[in-house]
């Protein structure tokens, strides 16, 4: 068994630390200054990443070679599988022309671009986040803003921002719960905690959403709706998370926001008029639809929504997983041993890929494609176009997010993932805003919020029991600072590209304008948990 060493050849922690950013950092220069595509950055990365494993940490050539293989291949099942299956989703909308009518029936309620982007970014996105996760809700709301005349840049910037506030919930609170089983805290505690430092943000997010849109001018002009669908919203996380549980926090304020905003589309209009950066001004005038083909028009994500709930269900999901197969990766599973501090005690780490096709996620966006195709009377060579049309779009969006999980499950098997963890650990009084920025690492390395629980929950709260700091805290700030990490993730990049349509060479226009949003959202996560810790 190779055992891991987090400051190899006795560089110091400061060094090792340094040295472990390398792909990090190539990643950032490739995308920020280089402008170079997100696929061609992260090659790089991983390329970077390899070197690093095996001439620093001196890792053998098959354990790395196996991790980057176990990486690749959780990025294609169940975050590949979610993308390809709500791209078909949307392209058979396209195809049968029904479309144009979920455009008409949105238009039909505003017109107004702030608030259509609250509609579908921030309150739709959030109920798709809740439900399914894993990409599906930015890949969906960014092709409907698309749809509706947004510029691809502008849909998946939008998206990416406002899938902020419901990531520390997403999928059913797995996260949360993920959390719970790796730091064996209370669930019920670790939820109450990431609701209330998430909520207050969460309440926040709307008005910065149209602020990065406009300005203040564009915000003063909508200001009940940043304010209600905020308050909706945020309220509702504090709630349920505080006093029912994990599950059910995205569905409630998703709700409570959606509810908000459709009630206020009835009772007020926005006296200003606002225009996205780059329009012409001059609208398509809308046509109006009867009710039964603007309801036949939004079947697909009707479909959508029903079957990702029902394999929500406890006893549903326990029939399809059933078929689960667990398999121990060959060559990496239980064949590296983690050592303290980064864990508690010395532990082999475990690889097991979980192939639950039948329970996942994109297998429910799969049975709503089919589903839809059948009602809206899809013809085969139209579903044989639909599906030669999805593979080319996401072809480089699928390379990005194998070799992006490639790079960051080698950096956890190699040891450099705990190596810059145990950096930002070192920080001492300052650790509770760090540990925000360690959950923000996390979910910019894997992509996913439950991921980096998975890898950082455990340090949170070693380190929070040396520093004596309360570890629930500790451990519900790293979920919670994670979400912040989300837009910045190259595989949320890529899914937002790929829904959009975006050109190859926009995305990393696309991160530079994320990146800074990013930080600062997240150095806001930081100061709340700060608060919490030494004011509360």
């Amino acid at each position: 068994m190779w055992q891991q060493a987090y400051t190899p050849n006795d560089s110091g922690l400061a060094l090792a630390a340094i040295v472990a950013s390398a792909p990090i950092l190539v990643l950032l220069y490739l995308l920020g200054v280089a402008r170079k595509p997100a696929w061609m950055a992260a090659l790089a990365g991983l390329a970077t990443g390899l070197a690093l494993a095996l001439f620093f940490y001196q890792m053998p050539v098959g354990l790395a070679l196996s991790s980057v293989a176990y990486g690749a291949a959780f990025g294609m099942f169940p975050i590949g599988w979610i993308v390809f299956w709500a791209i078909i989703l949307y392209r058979i909308t396209l195809v049968t022309g029904r479309f144009e009518i979920l455009k008409d029936s949105i238009g039909s309620l505003t017109d107004d671009r702030r608030l259509q982007a609250l509609l579908i970014a921030f309150a739709f996105g959030a109920f798709i986040e809740g439900a399914a996760g894993f990409g599906t809700p930015v890949a969906v709301a960014a092709a409907m803003l698309a749809g509706l005349g947004f510029s691809p840049f502008y849909a998946a910037g939008i998206c990416l921002l406002a899938n902020t506030a419901p990531v520390a919930f997403g999928s059913i609170g797995i996260p949360v719960i993920t959390l719970a089983g790796i730091t064996q805290l209370p669930l019920q505690d670790l939820s109450t905690w990431v609701g209330r430092i998430c909520a207050p943000v969460s309440f926040f997010v709307p008005t910065y959403l149209i602020m990065v849109m406009g300005g203040w001018k564009a915000v003063r002009g909508v200001l009940p709706a940043v304010l209600g669908c905020g308050l909706a919203f945020a309220g509702a996380q504090f709630y349920v998370s505080n006093y029912l549980g994990p599950q059910l926090v995205d569905i409630v304020s998703s709700l409570s926001a959606i509810g908000t905003m459709l009630l206020l589309s009835i009772l007020w209009k926005p006296k200003d008029t606002f225009h996205l950066e780059g329009e012409s001004g001059v609208r398509v005038a809308l046509k109006k639809h009867p009710i039964g083909e603007v309801l036949l028009a939004w079947s697909p994500y009707a479909f959508l929504v029903m079957f990702v709930l029902l394999w929500g269900e406890a006893e549903v999901k326990k029939i399809l997983n059933q078929a689960t197969m667990m398999i121990n990766w060959p060559g990496l599973h239980n064949l590296v041993e983690r050592v303290p501090p980064v864990t508690g005690k010395a532990s082999p780490y475990a690889a097991v890929f979980t192939f639950n096709f039948f329970s996942a996620s994109g297998t429910a966006c799969m049975f709503a494609a089919f589903l839809s195709a059948i009602v809206l009377r899809v013809s085969p060579s139209q579903m044989a176009g639909v599906f030669a049309t999805a593979c080319k779009q996401l072809a480089l969006s699928m390379l990005t997010i194998a070799s992006v999980l490639g790079l960051a499950f080698l950096l956890n098997y190699c040891g450099a993932t705990g190596t810059m963890g145990l950096a930002l650990a070192a920080t001492g009084v300052l650790f509770p805003f760090f540990s925000a920025i360690l959950g923000w690492l996390g979910v910019f390395l894997t992509g996913s919020d439950t991921s980096a629980n998975a890898l950082f929950g455990n340090l949170q709260v070693v380190t929070a029991n040396k520093l004596g700091l309360d570890p629930v805290l500790m451990a519900a700030s790293n979920s919670a600072g994670g979400v912040m990490g989300k837009m910045i993730s190259l595989q949320s990049i890529a899914v937002a590209a790929a829904a959009t349509g975006m050109k190859p060479e926009d995305e990393s226009k696309l991160f530079r304008f994320t990146l800074r949003h990013s930080v600062i959202l997240a150095s806001v996560i930081g100061l709340v948990v700060v608060a919490y810790n030494y004011l509360r």
